[in-house]
């Protein structure tokens, strides 16, 4: 049941980089020609029912990723690791913290949804729950998320390519997991270094957001803001987000 995943480099820091409820293996790959092969190791694996890993089922929680990453980590032989988590990808990497603590070097969350359970209104909830089934959906919440500014033709492929990579019963329960699920309890006041990365124009997760939970509960957290990005920052500023991610893994 190992996950399917890509690698890129082969330096000696290993990073584990996690995608978010819209993306699969794929969604760092804007970024990877920016990223520094000689100094770290990246593994950019898809979650169960996504891309490379579509062909497996399974309960589609944030435990469950946290195992699966964890028995990856094991199977390439990594004692311990970084961690890289986009949106969902940076609720479950807080989950893998919780699992194993010791092997977990550093996080640093894109975009990252806390460890709380997320709030809905009844507008908000029926559009996210009904984006398994409608991708027009997708495309307004990758609008929304984006600060309703970024091309119609971005956000169409977008909205497709995520249908096209995510099984509809994976997806729909995805979002449960990312947006039910509360572990807030058991990560306040871990000592592992932190770094949150917000896009200024993310109408969803912004700065304030990251200081009322990543930066009240991790003692050794940091905020950056990045310009002209929204929730996709891969996606925006690639470079940018290269450079930012890789001088906080070098500290």
């Amino acid at each position: 049941m190992a996950l399917g995943y890509q690698k890129f480099g082969d330096g000696p820091h290993k990073v584990m980089a996690l995608h978010g409820w819209l993306g699969d293996h794929t969604a760092y790959g804007p970024m990877r020609h920016a990223l520094s092969a000689d100094e770290f190791t990246y593994v950019f694996p898809a979650y169960r029912g996504y891309g490379l890993s579509r062909h497996l089922s399974g309960s589609y929680t944030n435990k469950e990723i946290a195992a699966d990453v964890i028995a990856l980590a094991d199977d390439l032989k990594w004692d311990t690791f970084s961690l890289v988590g986009h949106s969902m990808g940076g609720k479950a990497i807080q989950r893998v913290l919780v699992e194993a603590p010791q092997r977990v070097r550093k996080l640093v969350g894109v975009a990252p949804v806390p460890a709380a359970a997320t709030p809905f209104d009844e507008a908000g909830w029926g559009l996210f729950d009904g984006a398994a089934a409608n991708v027009e959906n997708r495309k307004i919440i990758i609008g929304f998320s984006t600060g309703n500014r970024l091309t119609d033709t971005w956000l169409a492929h977008m909205a497709s390519y995520s249908a096209q990579t995510a099984a509809p019963e994976a997806f729909a329960a995805y979002l449960r997991a990312w947006a039910k699920e509360d572990f807030s309890a058991e990560v306040q006041g871990r000592d592992v270094p932190v770094k949150v990365i917000v896009g200024e124009h993310d109408l969803a997760i912004s700065a304030d957001v990251m200081r009322g939970t990543f930066l009240a509960w991790y003692p050794k957290s940091e905020l950056e803001v990045m310009p002209n990005a929204g929730h996709y920052p891969m996606d925006e500023t690639p470079i940018a987000l290269a450079t930012s991610i890789e001088a906080f893994l070098r500290k």
